[in-house]
Formats: C-alpha cells, structure tokens, sequence
C-alpha cells in the first residue's frame, strides 16, 4: 500500500490537491519530494517557498533528482506518461499511482467526510473544515480551494492539520477515481457537465455512495441526483430549498455581498452571496448533524465562514460611490457560471463577465452549454469578453477557440486576441467587472489590474 511507505515523490506537487496531500503526508512522518513545471519556470514561485517551510524537498521535473529512495511516485493529472522523470522512475522500478489512486488510501485510513458534486465542493469543504475547527472536531482537511482562513507561513489554504481522526476532503470526479473512495459519510452537492458526461458522473457519484459506511447528505432539489436517493434507503439525509427534505431552508434574502434563511428555527446569516451558497451552507448544516453538532452552533460557525479564495473575490468596491465593483472567480462549468450569473443580477445593472476557459478538451465537451447559459444570463447591458484558453502545455487538438464561443453567443460577445487588447478596452466608470476561470492563478491578477484601470480613485 502506497499510504504505508516512509518516502514518497509527487510529480506536479504544486498543484491545489497534490500540495495538500505533500503536506497530510509530511504530517504523518513521511519524506516528501516534489516537483512542478512551474517552479521549473519561476524558481521562487510561492508555493514552492510554502513547501519548502514544512520541509517538502522541491528538485526539478527532469528527471536528474536521485530516485533511488523514494519508494513511491504519485502523478497529478497534469503529468504526462512521457514526462523524464516518470519515464526514469519506471526505469527504475519505482511504484507509481496517480493522485487519484492515493488519495483514495488515505481516505480509507480516516474517518472521512467526502465532499462531491460539480459545483461547491470546494467552498462546501472548506466551510465545513473550518466550523468543525471551529467546534472542536478538530478533522484534517485535503481541499482544491484555499481558504484566507486557514492560510500560513507554512499553509497555502488547501490544508488542515487535525488530530481527531476525521478527514474533511473534496473528492473530485475529473480523474475518474472517485469509485475508490471510502467514506464514513458523504455530501453530493448537484450534477452538471462538467470534465465529462453526465451519465459517468452519476454511476461515480453512485459508488462513492455505495461505498459510505454512514449517511449520505443529499440535494434534494437538483433533479440530476433523483435516481440516487435509493441507493442508501434509510441512510439519505436530504436538503433543499423547494422539495420537502430535512434541512430546507425558509425565508431566503439574498443580498449583493451576503444572504441570511431559517433553517428549522434557526436564523443563518452567511458572509457569502447567492442561492448556490446557500446551498452549501445547507449541506454543511446537514453533515454537522451528524457530529452532534445543534442547528445554532452549527449557524454560528459556519457564520464566520469567509469563503475560499478566487470564489467571488472582491478586488475593488465603489459600487456605493458610483463606480465599479470587480470580482475574481473560480466558476469555470456551465452549471458554476450559470449560478454566478444569477449572483451578479442581485449585485449590478450592468456586468463586464471576462471568461477564460481551461483546456481544449474541456472547452471542446462545454462549447455548446456554455454558449446556452451564457445567452440565457446575459442581459442586454452585460457583456460577454472571452479570452484565449488558458493550456499548460501536452499533446492535444488545438482545434477549438475562444472565438467559438463568442461566435455562438453572439451580440457583443468578444474574444480579444490577448489580455492585452482586452484591458486596452476598458475604462473608469460604473459597473461591475467579473474575472472568471479555473486552474491559471493569474487570473487574480488580471482581476487586480483591471481594478486599477476601471476604479475612480488615481492611481
């Protein structure tokens, strides 16, 4: 079992997960090296001096670091089979397992509340490693977000030390290997096109059902997931907003930067906006229950609950004085933009939405439902800028673009050729402005910059 070796190497270490897992693996006695192309590329990147403080040995993708010690090899998803220092490690015999495959043995050594679905998993996660910090339940954490709550000297957000025996992870379907998971309980969030079809997402969301020992927490409301409820009978705990369940919320009042709803007598106030983070916080409710944990403690803890960075991520407000507002975010699916949209109506008039997509494999499976819910949630004062796609390198057909999407979405829907042309357009004035995409961590400095060029204030 790779969980039991004393030295261990991650390939793609940087990575939101796989960093997490380095730090988890560091906590449990082990020897940890890493490597990242990004940090090939920009020696003093931040997540690497973060690694390097909990004493994360960081050597070079190529292959040159010795091997000989490290008994296991485990690949993040954006490591090629062809990469050197893969092909060495198999050379020379090294045991290797994606990261997939690794996590799952490491929830398997835990009390482990799995957090699935294709939108809010990370916020949901997040939410509950802290409130359950918060309460005393102390549970380790292994998320893809990071949490401004959390972050160190020696922590980028995405980690939690616990000492309880409790594992709070995000327990992501893109790699397949969410079958292998093993959960005291679980959360199933919502289904959506996402990194594949919606049919394969279900049959895995259906195993890690079958494979929870407790309770399964379920949204109710999302009528994708009707085919699941059966699957646990007896073990099902519902939440919702519309269908009958056991936590459903009442009295909803969205507001542009925060909401507030009853939950069986309970008054919930949240620091974050929109229906779709109300739904997590019902999630979270939910599970917390099965901790013991009462409805007005669990409201309180997870009132203090500050959102996980690049999830509406407000980098300029003066919206109050007239001027712009600008958000950074991470919705990157049809089903995440669609409820970032619907957020945005509640916020401001007039919305810039600057998408950047990731991936041409993704944007190829997404085209046409991101062109769907792009015209059904633009408003005739929105507008729709469509940069190119973010690619981090590999063999794959560039036979997509951004302009595709704009093409479909029509009206003024834009694809500049470059951020550049794109900032080159804007302007001081009043609106909001939301920068949005996944994986490329410059996005939030896009956002920044186009505070800069938009705010009323000199600069």
């Amino acid at each position: 079992m790779g969980t039991s070796e004393k030295s261990i190497f991650l390939s793609g270490v940087g990575g939101s997960g796989m960093s997490a897992i380095a730090c988890l693996c560091v906590d449990r006695g082990m020897r940890v090296k890493g490597s990242d192309r990004a940090f090939d590329s920009d020696p003093s990147h931040p997540v690497a001096a973060v690694l390097s403080k909990r004493n994360i040995v960081i050597v070079p993708q190529d292959g040159s670091h010795p091997m000989e010690d490290d008994l296991l090899m485990v690949m993040s998803a954006a490591v090629e089979d062809d990469r050197p220092e893969v092909l060495r490690a198999k050379g020379l015999g090294v045991q290797i397992m994606s990261r997939g495959e690794y996590l799952a043995e490491i929830t398997s050594l835990y009390r482990t509340l799995a957090v699935a679905g294709t939108s809010g998993k990370s916020t949901t996660s997040g939410m509950l490693s802290y409130a359950m910090g918060i309460l005393g339940l102390d549970p380790a954490f292994i998320g893809g977000g990071r949490l401004g709550q959390f972050r160190a000297p020696d922590n980028i957000g995405n980690y939690r030390r616990g000492e309880s025996g409790l594992l709070v992870v995000e327990a992501c379907e893109s790699d397949g290997h969410l079958p292998l998971y093993r959960a005291e309980h679980s959360i199933i969030m919502n289904i959506g096109l996402d990194h594949m079809g919606v049919e394969r997402t279900l049959e895995m969301f259906g195993a890690l059902m079958g494979n929870t020992s407790g309770k399964v927490v379920l949204n109710y409301d999302d009528v994708g997931l009707a085919s699941l409820a059966s699957l646990t009978p007896g073990r099902t705990i519902g939440f919702s907003m519309e269908a009958p369940s056991d936590f459903k919320a009442e009295n909803i009042e969205l507001g542009p930067l925060g909401s507030c709803f009853d939950l069986n007598g309970t008054h919930v106030v949240l620091k974050l906006p929109g229906i779709h983070n109300i739904y997590n916080a019902l999630a979270g409710m939910a599970a917390l229950s099965l901790y013991g944990i009462a409805p007005a403690q669990a409201a309180e803890a997870i009132g203090g609950f500050r959102g996980i960075e690049r999830r509406f991520d407000i980098h300029l407000n003066e919206l109050e004085s007239g001027g712009a507002l600008v958000v950074d975010d991470y919705a990157h699916n049809p089903h995440k933009i669609s409820f970032l949209m619907r957020t945005m109506r509640e916020v401001a008039p007039n919305v810039t939405y600057i998408f950047q997509p990731h991936g041409f494999g993704p944007t190829r499976l997404m085209r046409d439902e991101y062109v769907r819910v792009f015209r059904e949630h633009l408003r005739p004062e929105d507008r729709l800028i469509v940069l190119p796609i973010y690619f981090v390198g590999g063999t794959v057909s560039r036979d997509i673009s951004s302009r595709d999407i704009a093409k479909g979405v029509g009206g003024d829907a834009w694809a500049p050729e470059s951020r550049e042309r794109m900032l080159e357009s804007l302007a001081p004035g009043p609106g909001a402005y939301v920068v949005f995409g996944a994986r490329d961590d410059t996005l939030a400095g896009l956002a920044s910059e186009i505070s800069k060029r938009v705010s009323n204030e000199i600069i």
